[in-house]
């Protein structure tokens, strides 16, 4: 077997395991007394994030350069890092949420990697010049590890309005303080969570719902704010190489620009949840609106935009 068909069957192999672990998951949440189907999704992510390593690790190795330079390189890296930041968070939350978002984005990923771009765009190609640098590996890495930390937060987010149904949900107390392990809360102070509508009248939720809505705000949060510094040092690392490659740190190329807006939007959501002057519904659409920027910013401008960029597939 050539190195090349390993590197196949790596992410055919992480391809079948994305979708049992998806599965997985989302019955879980029905059967939610099967604790040995959270399990396994656990594993099959596990040996996902393996399978994308390896393929990874064969392609750096028979080409000789870390395997970011090309769309189909970073799509695969991407969906490495969702398997990553999961089973790191699920790790420390012991949270079902995490894997069934986790998951499908996954799945999505990969499948477009290997099935959706043209043959022409999967195969390796001698780095061009300005790509010869070890800031390769520190730029793109780092942005890459970023995106997907803050698509995983925004999806949470989008989930937040889901089970909210769109409606104004105040949450009082201290939300950054609650334990989400087991999604179980810790009231450390007491919280009085209510719905209001467009009547301006107050539906107070049930328990159940009231610490899912608290549990999935804190975890979203928390992992924005986890993402939001990778993107700030992946920006910076980015401004550097540029000007050791053009001489000039900055040139409002369409993918610095929309990099630059998607730092904005997030940093106006982390102070709106710092100075707690928002809570509830406007971060969790702010947070959004920061996911569509998110992949404007990854492939978008990749495709469409005419800069340093871009890929020029749909160009």
């Amino acid at each position: 077997m050539t190195l090349s068909s390993l590197e196949n069957f790596f992410v055919n192999t992480s391809f079948a395991l994305l979708l049992t672990s998806l599965i997985t998951y989302w019955t879980s949440i029905i059967f939610t007394q099967l604790k040995a189907l959270s399990v396994t999704g656990r594993i099959a992510t596990i040996l996902v994030n393996l399978s994308l390593a390896a393929a990874l690790g064969i392609r750096w190795i028979s080409h000789k350069y870390f395997p970011l330079s090309n769309l189909y390189e970073s799509l695969i890296f991407l969906s490495w890092s969702f398997t990553s930041v999961h089973l790191i968070l699920e790790y420390q939350n012991k949270s079902k949420l995490i894997g069934c978002i986790s998951a499908p984005i996954s799945l999505f990923t990969v499948a477009f990697a290997s099935l959706s771009l043209p043959l022409d765009m999967q195969k390796a190609a001698p780095l061009v010049p300005a790509l010869r640098s070890n800031w390769l590996m520190m730029h793109v890495s780092v942005m890459i590890i970023s995106y997907s930390t803050l698509i995983l937060g925004c999806l949470l987010s989008v989930l937040f309005l889901i089970i909210s149904k769109g409606k104004n949900v105040n949450l009082k107390g201290n939300s950054y303080s609650y334990s989400i392990k087991n999604t179980k809360i810790n009231y450390s102070t007491e919280l009085s969570v209510q719905m209001e509508t467009n009547h301006s009248s107050a539906i107070e939720l049930s328990t159940s719902r009231m610490s899912l809505l608290q549990s999935i705000d804190n975890l979203s949060y928390r992992i924005i704010g986890l993402g939001f510094p990778l993107l700030t040092i992946g920006i910076i690392a980015g401004a550097i190489w540029a000007n050791e490659a053009w001489g000039s740190y900055w040139s409002w190329d369409p993918k610095e620009t929309w990099a630059l807006i998607t730092w904005l939007i997030f940093a106006a959501y982390l102070h709106a949840r710092l100075t707690k002057s928002w809570q509830g519904k406007k971060p969790a659409i702010l947070a959004t609106i920061g996911f569509v920027i998110v992949w404007i910013c990854y492939l978008g401008v990749n495709f469409i935009g005419k800069g340093l960029h871009s890929y020029g597939w749909i160009s």
